[in-house]
């Protein structure tokens, strides 16, 4: 995004006739905002109404502050502005303006900016702006400082903030929203969704396009997207319940589960589990320390972790065109069959002395040791069912290789599927009531504030 298309936004729409609004002032009486709060004091208020029209946007670029966006069927942009400051601070002169809010309409809809005049002021002060504006309306909010919290949006959102927490409603259009380290909760965007945060954790709902989500080590929880996934954590645990059509998640050392995912997947952690619970696409997957856990199978897959096991369920209509393979540096693998599937199966151990390839009797598996230099037997099985098909390597080190051919394995596949879908239903269910309480507190999106009188514009400084 071009930082300077705000700025310069601001400048038409003054010299189209603004509203400079001075908060903070001269001899006036100081108020406490909470009563009983000795941290804080209220230096000034202000609130105006601007006219608007669905389809516009709002422009809000503040220097820092907390950003309320409330939204509901009116034609005008409604604001109030708070500005506050802590105890020991001194009482500003009437020269000095301590913030400063210009408020104006501009070609694309309403524009407000907040600043601060006196760098050395801004540790002293906490600003919050509450604005109302039409329901469908877009919203572009820049705070140096501050969370940012919306309701439902009928239009495109772009949040940012250097460093607090973002929460928004539904929106029904393209969502960006980026902070330099607080958490990002989300509820459901229609269409492509972008988000990054230096740190915190994110949730989001369904997205109905594509989704792109980066933290630099906080968790991400996602309810379902339509289009691609690319889920990129420095550390924590990834969950996303339905991929529809491609899936790339990476994390430095948490765990990842998904749901159903359609389309290639890639999914990589430094030192976490893997469970996916149905799979209907070229897979591949890899840990450096944790197991592997895949309920459904339904097309070629690959698969590693460095010291873990590996269980793999096959459904009957799954489609092994390709090659696939499990591999596992210290572990088991263990794998079910139904018996109607064609497959060729190649398996190996590498400590063959120690550890053995368990096969089902009525898998015909032609077994052979081979000495190596270390001086430990590999093993190695192999073996056609229903005349042969797609081939399954399994490979370990050090762990034994079980094979379990059973049609009536189906019906404990699909309830270990349910609860894995139910789990993480569960898992975004508590992360979109969290959000809902989030958006019901009393702060976060207040009522549309009263006009205030228009006031004689002053020079800016």
């Amino acid at each position: 995004m071009n930082r300077s298309a705000p700025i310069r936004w601001i400048a038409a729409a003054l010299a189209a006739g603004g509203l400079l609004i001075p908060a903070a002032s001269g001899k006036q009486k100081f108020h406490s905002l909470h009563p009983g709060n000795s941290q804080r004091r209220l230096v000034e208020e202000k609130s105006g109404k601007l006219a608007a029209r669905e389809g516009q946007r709002l422009r809000l670029v503040t220097d820092l502050g907390d950003v309320h966006i409330h939204t509901q069927q009116t034609n005008e942009v409604s604001f109030r502005v708070r500005v506050e400051t802590d105890q020991s601070a001194a009482i500003p002169d009437k020269s000095n303006k301590v913030f400063l809010v210009i408020a104006a309409n501009g070609p694309e809809g309403v524009v407000l900016h907040g600043r601060v005049p006196r760098r050395e002021d801004t540790e002293h002060l906490w600003i919050t702006f509450d604005v109302t504006v039409p329901a469908k309306y877009s919203l572009e909010v820049n705070t140096g400082a501050g969370t940012i919290d919306t309701q439902d949006a009928e239009g495109h959102v772009l949040l940012t903030t250097a460093g607090g927490d973002i929460t928004t409603g539904n929106v029904n259009g393209i969502a960006r929203l980026e902070t330099g380290g607080g958490h990002i909760h989300v509820k459901d965007v229609s269409e492509d969704l972008t988000v990054g945060t230096g740190g915190g954790h994110i949730s989001v709902g369904k997205i109905g396009r594509n989704a792109i989500l980066h933290t630099g080590g906080g968790h991400i929880h996602l309810g379902s997207v339509g289009g691609i996934a690319r889920l990129d954590t420095g550390g924590g645990n990834v969950s996303l319940e339905h991929a529809g059509a491609g899936l790339v998640a990476t994390t430095s050392g948490g765990q990842i589960e998904v749901g159903e995912a359609w389309g290639a997947i890639r999914a990589q952690t430094g030192g976490g589990g893997i469970r996916v619970a149905r799979l209907a696409g070229p897979t591949q997957l890899e840990t450096g320390d944790g197991s592997i856990y895949l309920t459904q199978v339904q097309s070629p897959v690959r698969a590693s972790t460095g010291t873990g096991g590996i269980t793999a369920w096959f459904g009957p209509d799954a489609k092994l065109a390709g090659s696939s393979e499990l591999e596992s540096g210290d572990g088991d693998i263990v794998v079910y069959l139904p018996k109607v599937l064609a497959v060729t199966i190649d398996a190996q151990i590498q400590l063959g002395d120690e550890h053995h390839v368990i096969a089902d009797p009525a898998f015909p598996l032609k077994v052979s040791y081979v000495g190596s230099e270390g001086g430990a037997r590999v093993v190695r099985a192999e073996g056609a069912l229903n005349g042969g098909g797609g081939v399954l390597k399994l490979r370990t080190v050090a762990g034994n290789i079980r094979l379990i051919l059973s049609d009536t394995c189906l019906q404990l596949q699909k309830q270990i599927y349910k609860q894995q879908m139910e789990h993480l239903q569960r898992q975004m269910e508590v992360q979109m009531r969290t959000v809902e309480k989030i958006l019901q507190k009393p702060g976060a999106a207040p009522a549309p504030a009263p006009a205030a009188k228009a006031a004689k514009p002053d020079k800016p400084d």
